[in-house]
């Protein structure tokens, strides 16, 4: 009896160690993408400047931006993208299931889910923060004055383990009121449900402008948490992982070298070797990924580099008005910054 035991757990553990069914079934998630000519990418359900519907259906945000640009690195063509809004909520799953192939959803890597939700994050499309929103008129100028203040949130995010321990570490008291859309958060903040409406800092002047009277309200100065904000996939495609992030890096690496959206068709005359090798006029690092040597090319010349992506949806001169802080350039004192393609 001991032998068969052990003969079964061995089986078992061998069971344990495979992917997912669907994954098994379906192969490659590129091989699946190209099989089916177009991408799968799960969203927000609306969060301005990020991923946001207008009423015409078309999506634009930098997270939109980035699965164009992995659209226009595997076909050649940003346009061979659909989105599925998803809550915060269901995202984990649409990603595990197979429902998407890519989850880019303003979403926060942490341990816990890079290690134990089937899911890996390869890169940071967005360096961010969680704060708080409140009414003017509450006259509350700082984070430390919200002690007893009621907190509209979204559920299933980081921003319920992050006020825990704020509020903990601060030994001051607060009520958590969540929901499962960020909509209906913004909504009961919106009615006076809440004292205050805690997110990532980006999506508070985001949320903001859905706000009856947007300028009644102020984003409290202090960032109580680190929320490095990207796109996951499935584990157990490290091909995939490679493409999703090296298209990132691809436009971050373009705007470290003046290439833009505009320029690049000059660009492609250059002789800086780092130039020709990420417009793929020299070596073949797109055979390494599966995909064509132009494939940093199209999503530059199709969506942006790094710098155009954010600038034309969260920039200073966007409804948002962010400036790049965190998410400038290394050599500007930021944080992003592109391993080299050689």
């Amino acid at each position: 009896m001991q032998i068969k035991r052990l003969a079964f757990m061995s089986v078992l553990s061998l069971v344990l160690a495979l992917p997912p069914l669907a994954a098994q079934a379906a192969g490659s998630t590129l091989e699946v993408v190209k099989k089916r000519g177009f991408l799968q990418c799960g969203v927000s359900q609306g969060l301005p400047g990020f991923s946001n519907p207008d009423d015409k259906g078309n999506w634009t945000g930098i997270d939109v931006d980035l699965c164009k640009a992995v659209a226009a690195a595997v076909f050649g063509d940003a346009k061979k993208v659909k989105f599925t809004p998803l809550s915060a909520k269901e995202r984990f799953t649409a990603i595990q299931s197979g429902e998407v192939d890519i989850i880019a959803r303003n979403t926060t890597w942490s341990m816990h889910r890079d290690t134990a939700l089937g899911v890996d994050f390869r890169a940071v499309n967005y360096y961010d923060g969680q704060g708080f929103m409140v009414r003017s008129d509450l006259g509350v100028t700082s984070t430390t004055e919200l002690d007893g203040a009621t907190l509209c949130t979204n559920q299933g995010t980081t921003t319920e383990l992050n006020a825990a321990d704020y509020f903990r570490a601060q030994n001051m008291q607060y009520e958590i009121v969540a929901f499962e859309k960020a909509d209906e958060a913004v909504a009961a903040y919106n009615s006076g449900r809440c004292d205050a409406y805690t997110t990532d800092h980006s999506a508070l002047y985001a949320q903001r402008l859905k706000l009856t009277d947007p300028k009644a309200h102020i984003v409290l100065p202090e960032i109580i948490s680190k929320e490095p904000l990207g796109p996951a996939v499935r584990q157990g495609d490290n091909n995939w992982g490679d493409i999703v992030a090296w298209v990132h890096y691809a436009t971050v690496a373009a705007e470290e070298l003046g290439v833009t959206s505009k320029n690049i068709a000059a660009m492609g005359n250059s002789q800086n070797p780092s130039v020709r090798r990420l417009l793929g006029k020299d070596g073949t690092f797109g055979d390494n990924l599966g995909i064509p040597d132009d494939w940093a090319l199209q999503a530059v010349k199709q969506v942006g580099n790094y710098g155009e992506i954010f600038e034309r949806n969260v920039g200073i001169n966007t409804p948002l008005g962010i400036k790049r802080g965190l998410n400038a350039l290394w050599t500007d004192g930021g944080l992003q910054y592109a391993p080299p393609i050689r």
